[in-house]
């Protein structure tokens, strides 16, 4: 198993995992290691329009999780799955003053 480590701090959009890259990812742990502070995090995977396509379903992002608010010190663990192959997996961070720690098997 795999494990690919993130520490993140301030508004921030970041690629956890690159597409192509061929993980197989069965969870995601995020804690918020500020000592006050809320944070606000999204959690997608994103597929980039290919040259010379304009429209095609499958791509696009597709939210894991949408503005969800970890109390300071807290973490959230969340199972899933997706196909690495096609999709990357990003994280976006909604304040300055975001601490956030990323673990993802």
């Amino acid at each position: 198993m795999a494990f690919f480590n993130h520490n993140l701090t301030g508004a921030v959009t970041k690629e956890l995992l690159a597409s192509g890259y061929g993980a197989n990812v069965s969870s995601i742990s995020l804690t918020n290691t500020h000592a006050t502070a809320d944070c606000v995090v999204d959690l997608y995977m994103e597929k980039k329009l290919t040259t010379g396509k304009t429209f095609d379903a499958s791509y696009g992002k597709f939210y894991i999780l949408k503005g969800i608010s970890i109390p300071a010190g807290v973490s959230l663990n969340h199972d899933f799955s997706f196909n690495n192959n096609l999709f990357g997996l990003f994280i976006k961070l909604g304040a300055s003053t975001s601490k956030l720690d990323a673990i993802i098997t």
